[in-house]
């Protein structure tokens, strides 16, 4: 999560979307920076609204804007299997090495306990208030992501050079029909999100 006071804007770092370039990008002119440990980086907006933005208040003037990136949900789920198939998280209970995509996505979708590898939540969680509705003022594609460097430079008053940072190792990622029938429906509420995200400035 950065903050920048001036431009009164809070971008949350969902993972599995550019974050790591972001913040690589943007951290010098933020003035508040949680990075670093998953835990502090990865804060959502429950965590900001509650705990973060009652530290902000004595600083008066307008309310700050969120800013969030969602990426298309199953790409999402190709990511976070392609980063844990790398070399050194082979022999750890969360490594897919030894696992096919079409495992992966089938443990993801099981109610109840899944494997390490497959407990992953959903990016809504990232979104959602205390109340459990999406409410990020500003939802930007991952797919288009020179939209939201518009926005960004525009509102921050200097360019944005994002790098390419944090790549997974390739992977193959086939999904049975029948599989990615069943992960669209369930992840209906998902996709909803991610349609209704911006792709331009």
């Amino acid at each position: 999560m950065l903050i920048f006071v001036k431009p009164r804007i809070v971008l949350l770092s969902v993972p599995k979307t550019g974050t790591t370039a972001l913040e690589e990008a943007l951290s010098p002119q933020a003035e508040i920076a949680f990075r670093a440990r998953a835990e502090i980086k990865h804060l959502n907006l429950r965590q900001y609204l509650n705990r973060i933005r009652p530290l902000l208040s004595p600083l008066g003037g307008p309310e700050f804007q969120t800013v969030a990136v969602v990426r298309e949900p199953l790409d999402w789920l190709r990511s976070w299997y392609r980063f844990r198939a790398r070399d050194r998280l082979i022999g750890h209970a969360n490594s897919t090495a030894h696992v096919s995509f079409e495992t992966f996505v089938r443990n993801y979708l099981r109610p109840g306990d899944r494997p390490d590898y497959a407990r992953l939540g959903r990016q809504s969680e990232f979104l959602t208030d205390n109340a459990g509705g999406i409410a990020v003022d500003h939802v930007f594609r991952y797919e288009a992501m020179p939209a939201l460097v518009a926005f960004l430079s525009e509102r921050l008053g200097s360019a944005v050079d994002l790098p390419r940072r944090n790549v997974s190792p390739q992977a193959a990622t086939d999904l049975a029909p029948e599989t990615e029938t069943r992960l669209r429906a369930e992840l209906a509420p998902e996709y909803a999100i991610w349609q209704a995200a911006r792709q331009a400035p």
